[in-house]
């Protein structure tokens, strides 16, 4: 396909071309990404062909009123064509669609474009990240999608820049630094665009940052404001920011000691960002603290502000508006930074513009947009750590111990979060919100004493074993495997008025995939076992499934071209469940991943696909210490299993390298990987440390070894 020519069309008479082949079957506005303004993104409601920003439109809702494919023909959809990416590295984005054009963004902060009738790769453009930022990104090197905004495209990379591309030839326009690249920030979230400015925010609580989210001039990329979540240290004054006043006034009051500081006090921008165009107003998802535990983050004392609050922003200046904090005083790592959606909903007889959100802590909330007050809140997912929410203050009615401050406390959902950062869709012709819902618990103890590991995680929790409790087994290991039976996910319709549950499908593994509804009565979500799927909006039966031979967690879209209706999506498992933890792809390497798009009666095929196996163990016949193996296990789990315990980033069990002292050294100490996403660990570890780290490996490869062999025979 060669990019259409493009010539500046005047406002008006984009916004009547808009109009006038809204809802028409085949319509093309044939304008391309240049013609992306504010116009053309608050009309995006009506123009079915496109998909213009990350939910689809500025309410985010991920809905399509395109009803070419529907549940009375679903049966005939099949691949279109597929177009094979250059990692095996998880995928997360949402493609945008121009008129016939897809912009994504891949693992590694790549962007392609493609012809989104054919698949062809038109361009792809690698912003050469520094490769040993891979270890501070705490859930892979993964990254959620572009913006595109006047013929340019808005990427955030991995190790801290923003970049403008030229949409039609790839190449880049400008590209600013928005982090201090010495500390632990990262960039995984998809841009937005409003009124001339890039919004973009970043990553790296758990590891020790100050949150913040900031708008940039698309034009020349210059910083127009910046607010920051939580207060700084004292002794440094004003930052300068929009924040500044808001934060004296309101936040600073609910923090108390200095290791919030010395940490950077976390609240990360990392994923949500909604422009609200009838209210003018742009609100943010706030995340965590740092560390998480509330008792080393603020001696155990106040709300902290703005941690895990929605903030409801001034998109000209960054002025503060309103906010609603969900979970004062957080300390189990539930964030806030969820998606947020905007709705007109009738509730009680009042039509009520709102804001939905379904944050990790398990309870969907309603709130008010207009003021930021709470309407309703009920559990979407199985959760023990609350009676409720309290309606009169906003605040949760937590239950007693749940705190961990005086033992260790069996919490659900865990910091993995009843739902993530897998999209949610809402379909205001059945009324529902279609959630990607997670329950896995985690047992909570205090780290004390906490210690501070600069640039690494800094959670001050301790993960324990599942104490002795009234409805859990006798023993740690059957506590343990009742634990694992818990493990598990859901596809969840959910009517926000009522705020109950329609109907819902249950699988047998939490990281469920995100969604998109349709008029056509569909809704579809992908799986981390390779299946890609269609539902019934209105009651949940499973019409339709394709295999792609990796997981599928990405947000679909559906767009259209020359009359035609896709279905589209990003396959490749990652993440933090992808790296951290065994998976249905445990017994085989994961393979690159794909951009996929179906139609009716489409003729498209798969790349080749041969499963490969994970490599058989080869540990040396070195002998090492009781000593050594224990202090290797302990350097293991603080150090090694976030990113080595999964099929994504090598299993360390399985690597040759743990049978050569001295390869291993090079690797670990040395840095000989960095540029593949390995960094030295040479500021904390010391090599006789690292030595003790491949002496616990090397155990566990022959156990492995031998489980195998017993299991061949």
């Amino acid at each position: 396909m060669v990019l259409r020519s493009i010539r500046p069309v005047p406002i008006a008479v984009l916004t009547m071309l808009l109009a006038a082949c809204s809802g028409v079957e085949g319509s093309e506005t044939s304008l391309g990404p240049a013609a992306i303004d504010q116009a053309r993104l608050e009309a995006a409601g009506k123009d079915d062909d496109n998909w213009l920003t990350y939910g689809r439109t500025y309410d985010e809702q991920r809905y399509s009123r395109l009803t070419q494919i529907n549940d009375g023909n679903i049966g005939e959809l099949s691949l279109a064509w597929a177009l094979e990416l250059d990692t095996a590295r998880g995928q997360e984005g949402t493609p945008i669609v121009v008129d016939g054009v897809m912009y994504t963004s891949t693992a590694w902060s790549k962007v392609v474009a493609i012809d989104a009738a054919t698949g062809k790769q038109l361009w792809q453009f690698d912003p050469e990240n520094e490769g040993s930022k891979a270890a501070h990104a705490c859930c892979d090197v993964v990254n959620r999608g572009v913006a595109v905004w006047k013929g340019r495209v808005f990427v955030g990379t991995i190790d801290g820049r923003l970049i403008a591309i030229d949409a039609k030839t790839g190449q880049k326009v400008w590209e600013t630094i928005t982090v201090d690249q010495k500390k632990p920030y990262t960039i995984t979230m998809a841009p937005r665009v409003v009124r001339d400015k890039v919004i973009i925010g970043n990553s790296g609580a758990e590891l020790g940052v100050r949150g913040y989210v900031s708008a940039y001039d698309t034009n020349t990329g210059k910083l127009v404001w910046r607010f920051y979540t939580v207060p700084g240290n004292p002794k440094d004054g004003p930052d300068g920011a929009a924040s500044d006043a808001i934060l004296e006034k309101l936040a600073r009051p609910t923090w108390y000691g200095e290791n919030y500081w010395k940490l950077g006090g976390g609240g990360t921008v990392w994923d949500s960002v909604v422009y609200d165009q009838e209210l003018n107003q742009l609100l943010i998802g706030v995340g965590n603290g740092s560390p998480w535990n509330h008792k080393w983050r603020s001696a155990g004392k106040g709300d902290n502000l703005f941690l895990s609050s929605i903030l409801a922003l001034d998109p000209d200046t960054g002025a503060y508006k309103w906010h609603y904090q969900i979970n004062p005083g957080e300390t189990w790592d539930y964030t806030a930074t969820q998606q947020i959606m905007l709705a007109d909903l009738k509730i009680d007889g009042r039509d009520r513009k709102v804001l939905m959100q379904a944050p990790k802590n398990a309870f969907f909330y309603v709130i008010d947009r207009t003021n930021g007050k709470l309407i309703s809140a009920k559990p979407y997912a199985r959760q023990n750590w609350a009676e409720g929410i309290d309606l009169k203050t906003g605040r949760p009615i937590e239950k007693p111990g749940v705190r961990y401050d005086n033992g260790p406390a069996l919490v659900i959902p865990s910091g993995i979060g009843a739902h993530a950062w897998m999209p949610m869709s809402y379909s205001p012709k059945t009324g529902l919100v279609y959630i990607p819902a997670m329950e896995h618990p985690l047992v909570y103890g205090d780290a004390d004493p906490f210690v501070i590991h600069e640039g690494r995680w800094n959670t001050a929790v301790s993960f324990l074993d599942p104490p002795a409790m009234p409805g859990l087994p006798d023993t740690v290991e059957g506590r343990r495997k009742a634990l694992e039976s818990m493990v598990k996910g859901k596809l969840v319709a959910y009517d926000p008025v009522t705020q109950k549950p329609r109907w819902e499908v249950e699988r047998d593994w939490p990281w469920n995939g995100g969604t998109l509804a349709t008029a056509g009565n569909l809704v579809f979500q992908g799986t981390p076992h390779g299946d890609f799927e269609a539902f019934s909006a209105d009651n949940g039966k499973k019409l339709w499934s394709f295999q792609t031979h990796r997981g599928v967690l990405a947000g679909p879209i559906t767009y259209r071209v020359n009359g035609e209706q896709y279905i589209a999506v990003m396959a490749g498992y990652g993440g933090s469940m992808g790296m951290a933890s065994g998976t249905p792809f445990m017994k085989n390497k994961m393979p690159n991943g794909l951009v996929l798009a179906f139609k009716i009666k489409g003729t498209g095929k798969l790349p080749p696909y041969t499963p490969i196996p994970q490599p058989e163990p080869t540990p040396s016949n070195e002998t090492f210490t009781a000593a050594q193996i224990a202090t290797g296990q302990k350097g293991f789990f603080q150090f090694c299993q976030i990113c080595h315990g999964g099929p994504v980033n090598p299993n360390l069990r399985r690597s040759p390298l743990i049978a050569d002292k001295d390869l291993w050294q090079q690797v670990v100490i040395g840095g000989a990987l960095a540029q593949n996403g390995m960094a030295s660990f040479a500021a904390y570890l010391k090599p006789e440390e690292a030595e003790a780290i491949r002496a616990y490996l090397n155990q566990q490869a022959k156990a492995l070894l031998a489980e195998e062999k017993a299991k061949a025979r």
